[in-house]
């Protein structure tokens, strides 16, 4: 992290977290099918109900495998991210491992909380206490912190974006194959309010931080109306600040889901093994010297 750039995509410890929300784009390698045939989720519902219920319908699978991958940039300078895992659809808790630049970091999100374990060369020059292992950060004490909360990685959040679909303006773009499923895919808004869910000075941060009320969101949705991927494209803007404005995130996002229903066993690492790194993420975005 020698650079200005990469300082500004992951000012610390977080180097592979990126954004709000797992960041990444499409891999290009689905094979589309005829725009004319239409998948059993549409039958007998429009457009608009379909995209709408997604979220609950994916949810109610309780779990699936995911596979996230980042692409993220600021002040010239990019980073790719990859992560693999599965996710407890209901509740939002997740375990994967990211891999960027060459290195794995594990990562776990319990009740909105992140832990992430960096490899050892990483701790070693990070000087975590005690010969710790796990990193532990708080999202929601990040808040106004300068925007560092959105280098936190809750692939949640991504997920989440699916509840505030403004379905007034739904496109059907056609079908694809995705991991030997059939989809159809839809070109949707997301109403940044309805993600802040009734807090309006969140909403009102959000649409300061992404300079939009509404955000454009592609969703594929299987035959059961589950959703199979969701890519979403960000420009993240800092609040106002001094040393603020070299530290703008672009990112395009893609998660993936399948193996719906798949054992999720996820745990909370051992306190004893633990240091909490939100107060340093906090001190770090406040600084102008990490901008």
């Amino acid at each position: 992290m020698a650079g200005t750039g990469t300082r500004a995509l992951g000012a610390t410890a977080v180097a592979l977290v990126l954004t709000a929300g797992l960041a990444a784009c499409s891999d290009g390698e689905d094979k589309a099918e005829s725009p004319s045939k239409k998948d059993k989720a549409t039958t007998g519902a429009s457009e608009s109900q379909v995209v709408r219920a997604a979220h609950r319908k994916t949810a109610a699978a309780d779990t699936a495998r995911m596979t996230v991958d980042t692409r993220a940039a600021a002040a010239g300078e990019s980073v790719t991210v990859r992560g693999a895992g599965v996710m407890d659809l209901e509740d939002g808790d997740s375990r994967m491992t990211l891999t960027a630049q060459g290195q794995k970091v594990e990562q776990r999100v319990l009740d909105g909380v992140v832990y992430q374990k960096p490899p050892a060369e990483q701790r070693k020059q990070l000087q975590l206490p005690g010969n710790k292992t796990w990193m532990k950060i708080d999202p929601a004490r990040l808040n106004g912190s300068g925007g560092a909360g959105g280098q936190v990685s809750d692939p949640a959040e991504s997920f989440a974006y699916t509840k505030g679909v403004d379905d007034r303006d739904v496109t059907k773009v056609g079908t694809e194959t995705i991991d030997g499923a059939r989809t159809t895919h839809y070109r949707v808004k997301v109403d940044v309010a309805a993600l802040a869910e009734g807090d309006r000075a969140k909403a009102q941060q959000l649409r300061e931080q992404l300079g939009t009320s509404s955000l454009p969101l592609d969703m594929w949705l299987d035959d059961e109306g589950r959703l199979r991927q969701e890519t979403v494209r960000l420009t993240l803007r800092p609040q106002s600040g001094e040393g603020q404005k070299s530290r703008q995130v672009t990112s395009t996002t893609t998660l993936r889901f399948s193996d719906f229903g798949t054992e999720a066993d996820i745990e909370e690492p051992a306190a004893g093994d633990t240091v909490d790194v939100t107060d340093k993420l906090a001190r770090e975005a406040q600084s102008p010297g990490t901008a």
